[in-house]
């Protein structure tokens, strides 16, 4: 257990999102990107969680919200698939620092491909190579455990599986040390905590492919803090079962004391679910929403 301390304040902002908020300029896109300002006495850092895959309505998004590139501090990534990561190049270019930490596991440059329906990269795209990012600015913090950007804000480093009813939720396959094809268990899976005073944890994830419920329990095993306050990503219950999504449902209703908002990847059953057992402390994830929390 590590000893987590609690921020000041923490801002989160959501510059990528499959939808957007209605009535409003805010270009959507299939995938996730956050942008997250964390305080912690005087000191604040501001973090991209995610790039999602298109750098130019990520960028568009920022200008409508008032935030410039040029203050990111450090940019995380949850994991390597496209949806996530291929706008890296291009929002390093625009963030224009040498030596900018980017944080990931060291998972993170793996081939990952799918068979179905036919045989296709999930990864790292071409232009993403490990020399080429630090050609443009990167600073890898390649981590299989958690780590700390504030105190009060974490990486949760390797998620243990330790259930048995979650599983990555896509059929995907890599290659082992002898280069044989293998099924990818997409261990490079990362989420991001936070903690504030008298509100509890702040779950940000990214597709959830470790499991939502494992990841919970990690945050909260590695944290000991066993309230949630606030629970924000992508679970990936989009092909799940019915069976799964009523566990998970009762899982999450058990820890989460405050809100959830779930959108990219978890599915229509799974966030009609959420919305039946949290009521209206559960909103769809949508592109240009804003959260304050002190």
């Amino acid at each position: 257990m590590m000893q987590m301390e609690f921020l000041d304040s923490l801002s989160i902002a959501v510059l990528a999102e499959n939808s957007v908020l209605q009535g409003t300029k805010f270009l959507g896109q299939h995938g996730i990107s956050f942008y997250v300002v964390a305080s912690k006495n005087g000191i604040s850092k501001h973090i991209l969680i995610d790039t999602a895959q298109n750098a130019q309505a990520v960028l568009h998004n920022m200008t409508l919200m008032g935030i410039q590139a040029s203050s990111i501090d450090a940019i995380i990534l949850t994991h390597c698939h496209y949806d996530h990561t291929d706008g890296l190049a291009d929002m390093l270019k625009n963030i224009d620092k040498r030596d900018l930490p980017v944080i990931a596991h060291p998972d993170l440059f793996r081939e990952t491909f799918v068979e179905k329906p036919f045989l296709r990269s999930m990864g790292m795209n071409a232009q993403h190579s490990k020399a080429a990012l630090e050609d443009l600015g990167a600073h890898w913090f390649l981590s299989s455990e958690p780590l700390r950007l504030l105190p009060g804000l974490v990486t949760t480093g390797y998620i243990a599986r330790s259930n048995d009813f979650e599983d990555p939720g896509i059929v995907a396959k890599t290659f082992d040390h002898d280069a044989r094809v293998v099924p990818d268990l997409m261990k490079d899976d990362i989420s991001v905590v936070a903690a504030t005073k008298d509100k509890g944890l702040i779950i940000l994830t990214g597709c959830s492919h470790a499991g939502i419920v494992n990841i919970v329990n990690h945050a909260i095993a590695m944290t000991g803090i066993p309230k949630v306050q606030m629970l924000m990503g992508g679970f990936h219950l989009v092909n799940a079962s019915q069976e799964r999504i009523e566990k998970t449902v009762d899982m999450l209703d058990s820890v989460i004391g405050g809100s959830v908002y779930a959108g990219h990847c978890t599915g229509f059953d799974a966030e009609i679910a959420l919305r039946s057992r949290f009521k209206d402390r559960f909103l769809p994830l949508q592109t240009g929403m804003r959260f304050e929390i002190e």
